[in-house]
């Protein structure tokens, strides 16, 4: 008989149709930029950003959440979000604060753009188009919502798009135009502008927070709703709109989940002795929702109750009323014992189901063992009460004070808590969630409101988010059913992983670290790189800073071998790599046309270096089909993410005007003062040589000796020449021809061939008392280090000199190394070979500058 019970509960479970559930990757960038600096503020972003970043991490997603971003802290915050949702499922950008449109290109502005000059809008503004083909590059679905459509604040009304000056557009935002999988929503329509409204927030973030928590709505349908609240609120002046082309579904506040209860549970009923207890456990919702009950198949045996009432089949009772369900079985006249069955529903708010099952022996309680069967049932329960209160203190003992060290940027890791007990009826529910990243199980992700099961706790893992660095406290409620609940915290410390520090890259869109340049790896980056490629197989991104880290130390052939696995694994800067490594000949023949192929491919999925040498390409027509017109649109989408490289290579170009790009000094300097503010040594450089010539600026001499020194101080190789030039001709300094000489000789030992043939000058402007062998020496420097022919004199010049002088240059050179050289050609090709092989060996990185 309770074989067939056994098999009908089964049957019954059958009925219910399973979910396939999964984690899926949802990550938020939400902004609110209130706080304008020089154009009047917005009330509203601020809290407009703090309401929709609650109601994105009550939906489960990974928020950033930004307030009153500049530029700069736009690039790095941007940086870390997309790295975030480099494969995502769903990809969200939420904005609030000032934005308009030029030409058709829509612009968001941050807290400290002043737009005072025409190039102002490229290194001041943030192109919306840019930010969704970023999102487009890795992510399945993009969103992008926009409380921006404000009149245009400021005075200036033309600026550079391109090789155009273009007038802004008086109001509102321009038509975006999607790509499949996106959708892109305005606070108003095209051209049209959004009201603040008169509450703390804005009428359509306020319409929006309050929408978006609507359970197991589609988006769109959401933004329809949105919509008519927002038409209502402004009297119809107001209207939303969006532009979709979905072919997915999209549901931001999901709740598929299923109340959590034991699907069969057996029990022993004696008879005649009035309602026993069937202790079933309470019904967890995992989302938080209130859940009901619904007898689907009573008992045959006898009836239920609850608090002395009988409950009929398909009565809703309450879930947390369900341990207090009784069954009242009248005294046997038949077996000694036999076998019923009872089947339950439980649902939630949101239409999650689950069934459950108690099949349950019916014992005689008559006589002396019917009482031994009650009292014996009575202690059971006493015993299971006293368990799962030491369950319960268990639980909390293992999880209070825990302090967890998590790993960031390798997806979510397993919290490990080795929970001591799996009972059913002991569940835990989120009291505080972690400020910043993501917990979740292997089948969802856990929002704010979410309960979990004691069978779940083992699998529960964390993902912190990329850029946090805060010690996070997450706590939890331990409870079983109506038993009293105990409270329990734990901390989850995000660590970077030691080959990250000290191999990482700057600008990666994939990384997790701001970044070290190449001659700031140390050697120890090796060891570290390898022990992390270990422990992290498939994170690609450990396999490409290994390669850097072995590059570092001139291990080629295994750094070729390392980029090569992480490139294959999807690592975009390592695609570039392997461009850059083909375009410099680093351990194979240089091919320029195989460099952009790789560079073309890193462009595409948004890498800004690969945007840059594919640009720059394109521009200037290196091995490949000159397209002017792609290649600055490159340069500039590069320069947009922060990548000073873009910003230097198109100051060059409007200093001097290029392939049809006319001149425009002072859009230079624009570029050239945005990557000074990003800190890079070559803009302090070439910034320094503006304000001396008085190119785009107005000359001072005093401004261009603090840029050249703070660009020397950082290692920049042409920077002490610069301040040589200025020493040795007493522009802005009083002349010193000592300091003059002593920079230019620094100058050469970093590689500036310039300078090394101003060395050579200087010591011939000493006369009689020149030293005619260190002239050739440095001579023979500036030749071996030109290696674009930029300085042909240097050869001519070094032809000049008689044998002698160059003997004992030679030989001085000579001694300087370590190994020997092959003495083949003219004495001046000997000259030059050996220079080059002593700088050479006192600068073995091959990217060292």
């Amino acid at each position: 008989m309770l074989r067939c019970c056994a098999f009908l509960a089964a049957l019954v479970l059958m009925g219910f149709t399973a979910f396939e559930a999964h984690a899926d990757r949802r990550v938020a960038f939400v902004i609110g930029n209130s706080e304008y600096r020089d154009i009047p503020a917005l009330k509203n972003p601020d809290k407009d950003a703090e309401d929709v970043s609650n109601t994105f991490r009550l939906a489960g997603f990974d928020v950033f959440v930004a307030k009153d971003l500049t530029k700069l802290q736009f690039e790095e915050q941007f940086r870390n979000y997309l790295a975030a949702a480099d494969g995502a499922d769903l990809a969200v950008v939420y904005y609030s604060g000032h934005g308009f449109q030029i030409g058709g290109e829509n612009f968001l502005i941050p807290v400290d753009a002043s737009l005072k000059a025409a190039a102002d809008i490229e290194v001041q503004a943030i192109k919306l188009d840019d930010v969704l083909q970023q999102l487009r590059s890795k992510s399945k679905i993009q969103v992008i919502i926009l409380d921006a459509c404000r009149n245009n604040p400021f005075p200036r009304k033309d600026y550079w798009l391109r090789d155009q000056l273009i007038a802004a557009g008086g109001t509102g935002l321009a038509q975006v135009k999607g790509s499949l999988n996106t959708l892109i929503a305005f606070a108003t329509e095209p051209g049209a502008v959004a009201f603040d409204g008169s509450g703390d927030l804005s009428p359509f973030s306020s319409a929006f927070s309050r929408r978006a928590l609507a359970p197991n709505q589609e988006i769109r349908t959401v933004m329809a709703a949105v919509r008519r609240d927002v038409v209502q609120a402004t009297d119809g002046k107001q209207v939303p709109w969006e532009n979709s082309s979905l072919i997915d579904e999209v549901v931001l506040m999901r709740r598929a989940s299923r109340p959590a209860l034991p699907p069969v549970l057996e029990k022993v009923v004696p008879s005649g002795v009035g309602p026993v207890a069937l202790d079933l456990p309470e019904p967890v919702d995992v989302d938080g929702g209130a859940i009901t009950v619904s007898i689907e198949r009573p008992p045959a045996l006898g009836r239920l109750m609850l608090d002395g009432k009988p409950v009929a089949t398909g009565e809703p009772i309450a879930g947390k009323d369900l341990p207090r369900l009784a069954m009242d079985v009248p005294k046997s006249s038949g077996a000694q014992e036999e076998v019923d069955m009872l089947a339950y529903a439980t649902r939630d708010n949101w239409g999650g189901e689950s069934k459950g099952i108690l099949v349950f022996r019916v014992k005689n309680g008559d006589a002396a063992e019917g009482k031994q069967l009650v009292a014996s049932l009575e202690a059971e329960q006493k015993q299971q009460v006293l368990e799962r209160g030491i369950h319960i203190t268990g639980a909390a003992e293992a999880i209070e004070n825990r302090d967890i060290s998590v790993p960031v940027g390798v997806g979510p890791v397993p919290l490990k808590l080795d929970f001591p007990t799996k009972d059913p009826a002991v569940s835990l529910k989120l009291a505080s969630y972690p400020a910043t990243g993501t917990l979740s199980l292997p089948d969802r992700t856990l929002s704010p409101d979410s309960s979990l099961m004691a069978d779940e706790v083992d699998h529960l893992r964390y993902e912190p988010q990329i850029g946090a660095v805060k010690p996070l406290i997450v706590g939890f409620e331990i409870r079983a059913d109506n038993a009293s609940s105990k409270p329990a915290t734990m901390k989850l410390s995000p660590s970077v992983e030691p080959c990250d520090r000290e191999a990482g890259e700057p600008l990666d869109l994939q990384g997790v670290v701001p970044g070290l340049l190449p001659n700031e790896i140390s050697s120890n980056a090796v060891d570290v790189c390898r022990a992390a490629v270990k422990a992290y197989p498939d994170v690609a991104r450990f396999r490409y800073e290994l390669g850097r880290a072995l590059l570092a130390v001139g291990k080629v052939d295994e750094a070729k071998k390392a980029i090569q696995q992480a490139a294959d694994k999807g690592h975009v800067r390592a695609v570039f790599e392997l461009g850059y490594l083909n375009a410099t000949g680093t351990g194979m023949p240089a091919n320029r046309k195989q460099a952009n192929t790789f560079y073309a491919a890193a462009s595409d999925k948004g890498d800004p270096y690969g945007m840059t040498s594919w640009g720059r390409a394109l521009f200037n027509g290196y091995g490949v089909e000159r397209n002017t017109t792609k290649g600055l649109d490159l340069l500039l989408k590069a320069a947009a993410m922060g990548h000073t490289y873009a910003m230097n290579d198109l100051a060059a170009i409007f200093t001097e005007g290029r392939n049809g790009v006319p001149a425009d000094p002072a859009r230079a300097v624009a570029f050239l003062k945005a990557g000074v503010e990003r800190q890079d040594m070559y803009s302090m450089n070439l910034l320094g040589r503006n304000y001396l010539a008085g190119t785009g600026v107005e000359k001072d001499p005093k401004t261009a000796l603090s840029l050249f020194q703070k660009s020397m101080d950082l290692g920049q190789p042409y920077a002490p020449g610069s301040l040589a030039r200025m020493y040795r001709d007493g522009v802005g300094v009083p002349q010193d021809l000592a300091e003059a000489q002593r920079l230019f000789e620094l100058a050469t030992d970093r590689g500036d061939q310039s300078a090394a043939y101003d060395r050579a000058a200087l010591e011939m402007l000493r006369g009689d008392k020149a030293d005619q062998a260190v002239a050739v020496r440095y001579l023979a420097f500036a030749a071996a280090l030109d290696l674009h022919n930029e300085i042909p004199d240097a050869k001519a010049t070094l032809a000049k000199f008689g044998a002698k002088a160059k003997t004992v240059a030679l030989k001085q050179l000579r001694g300087e190394l370590k190994s020997k050289i092959s003495a083949d050609g003219s004495l001046d090709d000997q000259l030059v070979k050996t220079a080059r092989a002593v700088w050479e060996q006192a600068n073995p990185r091959r990217d060292l500058f």
